[in-house]
């Protein structure tokens, strides 16, 4: 505890000692810490002695830049002399030069970083780039001690290089050789050509650092989707604009690219019909390249070469982007790259799907986050915690960790601060909901439990559909209270403003998604946030890609329906019932709407016969008292 900034609270001794000698011991610290342990100063406390002693590095691993700055700021208030240094990715936004290009605001940060190797190049008339030429002349050394001193963060860090005409991220690499922590984003580690860099800029191999996942309940889905593949009606409509612009040139045999562009249409167009059922559809494993195939004449070797001839001309049209200080992209390169990886993929960890919606998609989904955990057990040790992680063999099982350390401590705030209700009246069960009878008595029960009192109060649906359903059918006039809205595919701008101005309003309530945005992550302290409503268990839709993934984790774990199912929906619903209580004074109600929960481990609900009284009951109770 000697780097320890604050008066211990119970718990955090306990889990500052666990996390240094699992680290000690190279083995990997797994973790569910309550709301209030502290996991992001006692996780620091717990690695950065021994890191510092060994000459690692300490990797934070965040998903948000709320959290990034959160570990920026503990570590500023550690009892020790230290520097932290947050990395973000790399956007046309963070580019001085590039962000008030319209054409470059949709590049990705492999186009990006491109397009910036162009504008560093050097050739008779000098770098192409004065935020990076710059840099030359710099005194790092000075830079160092303004992080280290103020306590930068990115944003901050990123100003102060742009005043003095300085490449952000450019000095961001100088600085990370000299860091004792670094808070980074997923990506930088679970990409493996983003992971590789990034070593090379840190000064130390990866054997030389020491992770802290933070959040980990979120690393099994971010690991599938970072492996997933996908190729839209979209992006072959551009495909076969591309080619036409470049004179549709001819990849085998009297077949263009728009030949292929077009009968990949095509096929798309077949497994709608065939085999899409509501959302999605699983494919046969040979569907894509048969068809392809079939229409286009051609063999398996045939294909590969057309492939191969596409990437190419794509790779070439990208250059010549790129040399013209434009975004790198060629919609040719990606469409060869999309076939090819599909035909190459594995048919034990993929699943093939054909996907419906405005923009239909070939996706080929993979199943095993395993595929991109490798670094978790490549680095000396990892630290995985999250409030939501239970249950933690099963964490460990679904990632591949090897010799895992596991804790699991409870929420060190008194017990009588929160209370969970729910009712077995009501049923948001698929086939139930829209019942007559059943929907206006959960319309009724959701109207009297809000207005029972007035508290800032969250609504959490299960989806923007049934939000919507509802508003249309006059619950926003039946509450009579101001409301705000959590909007589908919102700029994180707007959401920011809209939690801000809910959490300094009095009596309001805002209309939110299980699982969403503002379910996990944001904190409500104080009297911002005092009664949750959760209408329905959220559990995924039985989709072709669902029922897939449970018969993968049947065959590989023994219980598809644990992993996919049971463990995913508990998480959320305890990750929106987590919002109500984030400091020892706070004090609040979990509500929620649906029989269901008592089928549901790890709930700890109690059943109640009047809701809307046992609210009321609740906080016209003083503190440390029992409802």
């Amino acid at each position: 505890m000697g780097i320890f900034p604050y008066e211990p609270r119970a718990g955090q001794r306990e889990l500052i000692g666990f996390i240094d000698r699992t680290v000690r011991e190279g083995r990997c610290a797994v973790v569910e810490a309550g709301t209030g342990t502290g996991k992001t100063v006692s996780s620091l406390c717990g690695v950065l002695q021994f890191a510092r002693d060994r000459g690692m590095k300490v990797l934070y691993l965040t998903r948000t830049k709320s959290q990034q700055k959160q570990v920026i700021r503990e570590a500023a208030a550690l009892r020790c002399d230290t520097l932290c240094v947050g990395v973000q990715g790399r956007s046309a936004s963070s580019c001085p030069l590039m962000r008030d290009d319209p054409d470059l605001a949709s590049g990705t940060p492999d186009e990006i970083s491109r397009l910036c190797s162009e504008y560093k190049r050097r050739d008779d008339g000098g770098c192409h780039c004065k935020f990076y030429e710059r840099i030359e002349s710099v005194d790092i050394g000075d830079w160092i001690r303004a992080i280290h001193d103020g306590h930068l963060g990115p944003e901050e860090f990123s100003r102060m290089c742009e005043d003095a005409g300085l490449c952000p991220y450019e000095m961001v690499k100088y600085a990370l050789p000299h860091a004792n922590i670094i808070a980074v984003p997923y990506p930088f580690v679970f990409m493996p050509h983003v992971l590789d860099r990034f070593i090379e800029w840190i000064g130390v191999p990866l054997d030389h650092t020491v992770m802290v996942v933070d959040e980990a309940h979120n690393l099994p889905d971010y690991l599938r989707d970072v492996q997933t593949y996908e190729y839209s009606r979209a992006a072959m409509a551009l495909t076969e604009r591309e080619a036409r612009e470049h004179g549709d040139p001819e990849v085998h045999e009297g077949i263009t690219v728009s030949d292929v562009a077009a009968v990949l249409m095509e096929v798309l167009a077949f497994a709608e019909r065939e085999y899409l059922i509501d959302e999605d559809g699983m494919l046969p494993p040979y569907m894509l390249q048969d068809e392809l195939m079939d229409r286009l004449g051609v063999t398996t070797v045939a294909l590969s070469r057309i492939c191969k001839a596409m990437e190419e001309i794509g790779d070439g049209i990208a250059e010549r982007r790129k040399q013209r200080r434009k975004l790198p992209r060629s919609y040719i390169l990606s469409m060869s790259r999309f076939i090819q990886f599909w035909l190459d993929s594995d048919d034990d960890m993929y699943v093939r799907l054909v996907v419906g919606g405005d923009n239909p998609k070939f996706q080929s989904y993979c199943m095993d986050p395993r595929g991109a955990s490798d670094p978790i057990n490549r680095c000396f040790s990892s630290v995985h915690m999250s409030g939501t992680l239970e249950p933690l063999d099963a964490y460990c099982e679904e990632l591949g960790i090897d010799r895992p350390a596991k804790l699991s401590l409870g929420g060190i705030f008194p017990p009588e601060n929160m209370v969970r209700l729910y009712t077995d009246e009501v049923s948001m069960k698929y086939e139930e909901r829209f019942v007559e009878e059943n929907y206006e008595r959960l319309f009724g029960m959701l109207v009297d439990t809000v207005n029972s009192v007035a508290v800032n109060t969250a609504v959490f649906f299960p989806s923007y559909q049934f939000m919507d359903r509802m508003v249309d059918d006059g619950l926003v006039s039946a509450l009579g209270r101001d409301v705000y809205y959590e909007r589908r595919g919102m700029p994180q701008s707007e959401l920011m403003e809209v939690f801000d101005t809910f959490r300094s309003s009095e009596g309001s309530v805002l209309f939110c998604i299980t699982g969403g945005r503002i379910s996990e992550g944001l904190d409500f302290p104080d009297k911002s946030l005092e009664l949750a409503v959760i209408v329905g268990i959220p559990y995924p839709k039985p989709t072709a890609r669902l029922r897939a993934l449970k018969r993968y984790y049947d065959i590989r774990l023994g219980d598809g329906v644990l992993f996919t199912t049971v463990i995913p929906t508990a998480r959320r619903m305890r990750q929106a019932m987590g919002r109500v209580i984030r400091s020892e004074t706070d004090r609040g109600v979990a509500v929620v709407l649906d029989r269901r929960l008592s089928g549901l481990p790890m709930m700890d609900a109690i059943l109640c016969r009047d809701i809307p009284v046992a609210v009321r009951a609740f906080f016209e109770s003083g503190p440390g008292q029992q409802l």
